[in-house]
């Protein structure tokens, strides 16, 4: 793609991201939400292959419906209550409907379908501002109306996202797609503990973002989109293997690694909240969500790779790929947890 135009697609990526944080208005959430979503599209298409041009199709009707739904919710509200502002979303029938939209913009269950085969069609930097940035402003507006919505509503939304997240990756072989639905189960943490404690969705958030973008640089660089190809990873690159392993126990929640701080947290929340029964459940949930997780480690460090393999395999090329953005996030990724301290007392 041309350098200039990946330029003014990734500034009108921040641009919509950016619009949307700063608005009180409806009408400009959803055109900051419209910018994202426009913005994305033909960066999701750039590879001109009919998996991408599948992906992209998807992708953009089910954020068109979803921008749909706000924008008519947003309006039902403005009709019956007289107010556009974001904070003032009183009315229950266009509250449901703003939930529903932002949980199909970010993928929540049972609004997830379109999320695995969208991203099983792309490559994995496309992927990685999917899976992270474009989740940004749906979770902002959600953040801002959360007080609004039934309480009952976030609850379903985050144990069915987090349970179908996690059964849904046992039998995946394809990565993008178990990252997928590790992001499912992932937005599902982050909703449960909304409406009690916002400070710590945001700090899922960020360590979600730093592990998710650790396991795509990680497979970008291996140049692996397949279990199978993950068996070749010990061979070339024993160090990165090891990382990248390192970085999906920490996506399962795994301690003494980042990815547990959060899941920690929000369980010791939801205890003092008077929710053992729905704690417990989501405590299970982790554990499917870990046994994929553990089958991508066995693959990377435990199996050779036979001798016939079927994929074209590099023999320990020298990368030309800048590896300072992985570098950084892999430290982050897995050595946050021992400053849980210090992070509680910037959040609270």
């Amino acid at each position: 793609m041309n350098p200039y135009v990946l330029v003014i697609l990734l500034s009108s990526l921040g641009l919509g991201t950016t619009l949307t944080f700063a608005s009180s208005h409806w009408l400009l959430a959803w055109m900051g939400l419209e910018i994202n979503t426009l913005a994305i599209t033909p960066l999701m298409a750039q590879q001109h292959h009919p998996r991408a041009v599948e992906a992209t199709t998807k992708y953009f009707l089910t954020q068109a419906t979803a921008a749909a739904m706000i924008l008519f919710a947003a309006t039902t509200n403005a009709w019956i209550t007289g107010e556009w502002a974001i904070n003032d979303l009183s009315h229950p029938i266009a509250s449901t409907m703003v939930i529903t939209a932002l949980a199909l913009k970010i993928g929540l269950a049972p609004m997830h379908f379109w999320l695995p085969e969208v991203l099983q069609g792309l490559d994995l930097l496309t992927g990685l501002i999917l899976s992270t940035w474009q989740k940004l402003a749906p979770l902002a507006l959600l953040i801002q109306v959360a007080q609004a919505i039934d309480p009952m509503i976030l609850t379903t939304l985050g144990l069915l996202s987090t349970l179908i997240g996690g059964w849904g990756g046992l039998n995946q072989t394809q990565v993008r797609k178990i990252l997928a639905y590790s992001s499912i189960a992932h937005m599902g943490w982050m909703i449960i503990i909304l409406q009690y404690s916002p400070q710590l969705t945001l700090l899922a958030l960020g360590a979600y973002v730093l592990m998710t973008s650790t396991a795509f640089l990680s497979l970008k660089m291996a140049s692996a989109t397949k279990i199978n190809t993950l068996t070749t990873m010990w061979s070339k690159t024993p160090i990165l293997a090891t990382t990248t392993a390192l970085a999906f126990l920490s996506l399962g929640g795994l301690p003494p690694l980042t990815g547990f701080m959060p899941k920690w947290l929000i369980l010791q929340e939801m205890t003092k909240q008077g929710l053992p029964l729905t704690a417990t459940i989501m405590a299970l949930a982790a554990l499917l969500s870990l046994y994929f997780y553990l089958r991508l480690c066995y693959a990377m460090t435990l199996t050779i790779s036979p001798s016939t393999t079927n994929t074209t395999a590099p023999w320990r090329m020298h990368t030309t790929q800048s590896t300072l953005a992985l570098a950084l996030t892999t430290t982050l990724a897995l050595g946050l947890l021992p400053i849980t301290p210090a992070i509680l007392t910037l959040t609270s």
